[in-house]
């Protein structure tokens, strides 16, 4: 989600919800991004790298894949396309 969509979600949140109610969400922001960052940090086994590398040769070999150009370029177009949805709400 991109800054300006964050700040206008943190604004229409300020205007909306009592002081209570931010604490109640920030605290489960908190819990919950916890969670997940003690999740991410588990290291894989060397049995789950190759099986990761072997699916990814075989998404290659199919033709699935994607180079880093389109991705950024599809990345751009999506974060656009949430920028004008939300230039369009705000008028």
């Amino acid at each position: 989600m991109s800054t300006t969509a964050l700040s206008g979600l943190l604004e229409y949140l300020y205007g909306t919800l009592s002081i209570s109610n931010m604490r109640w969400v920030g605290e489960h922001l908190i819990e919950h991004a916890k969670k997940e960052e003690v999740a991410q940090l588990r290291p894989y086994t060397m049995e789950e790298i190759h099986e990761r590398l072997d699916q990814s040769r075989r998404e290659v070999l199919a033709g699935l894949s994607q180079d880093s150009e389109e991705m950024f370029r599809e990345l751009e177009e999506e974060f656009a396309r949430e920028e004008n949805l939300l230039m369009d709400e705000a008028v």
